[in-house]
């Protein structure tokens, strides 16, 4: 590849059906990881929530350093998003007593803060702009919130809604649907679609892990934790195997 053709690249792959696939499929890993940690292991919310703190941390800077796009070394800082996002949520919902309703707005608030101050400090939130280290920090950030954000609406749904988990994962599936439709048929912002796409991603993950191990008696398959991360961990590396995915074309 020419110099110049890479530097008309993002640092962020192409939204294409391989990336929502594996977006779902990340978000799913990240409630089951999260609570195999947490739960499982018995370390407790809090705990978790700094052991997968310090492996995002870890992930973002080694990601910001990069110089191209590397489809492994992204996935993995988004598995490092979704993860910390589960614990940290519920550690705000539970261990801290807000409650679902509470935790969502609280995430919501900070979500929009995060994506208005990257809108005001670089005149775009799209992610084809997502090249400069001031960007990809905004943008991990604003991820990272969505991520959380989408774990408490998750939970919320399937929990304080009472809609149980397969009743959450139609809702959020149609949801995505309408974003689809409107991406196809409509003339709204597609920065706009993409990141009502993305937020919704997680709570749609977030629900089918549930589904797949919490008890039988609650609605779940009450499959391992630890046998359901594999699987998603083996799956997600295959989709990007398998389906090679490109850097974005840099916005000018």
């Amino acid at each position: 590849m020419t110099a110049e053709a890479e530097r008309s690249l993002s640092k962020v792959p192409e939204v294409t059906l391989v990336f929502w696939i594996i977006k779902v499929a990340a978000t799913t890993l990240g409630e089951t990881a999260g609570d195999a940690v947490s739960m499982s292991m018995k370390l407790g919310y809090l705990a978790a929530t700094g052991i997968f703190a310090a492996i995002f941390l870890v992930a973002v800077v080694a990601q910001i350093k990069a110089k191209d796009f590397h489809p492994l070394l992204y996935w993995a800082t988004i598995i490092a998003t979704t993860t910390v996002g589960t614990t940290l949520a519920d550690f705000a919902d539970r261990s801290l007593g807000i409650g679902y309703a509470g935790g969502s707005t609280l995430l919501f608030i900070l979500l929009m803060g995060s994506l208005a101050l990257w809108y005001r400090t670089l005149g775009s939130i799209s992610v084809a702009t997502v090249s400069s280290p001031k960007a990809e920090t905004f943008y991990w950030i604003t991820i990272m919130f969505s991520q959380t954000l989408g774990t408490a609406l998750g939970d919320w749904t399937a929990g304080t809604a009472g809609l149980g988990y397969t009743g959450g994962a139609l809702v959020f599936s149609a949801l995505l649907g309408a974003v689809a439709a409107a991406y196809f048929w409509t003339r709204v912002s597609r920065t706009v679609l993409f990141w009502a796409a993305f937020i919704l991603t997680r709570p749609l993950g977030a629900v089918v892990g549930d589904f797949l191990d919490k008890p039988v008696s609650s609605g779940g398959l009450a499959l391992s934790r630890y046998s359901a991360s594999a699987v998603l961990i083996i799956f997600i590396l295959a989709m990007i195997l398998v389906f090679k995915q490109r850097a974005a074309k840099r916005a000018h």
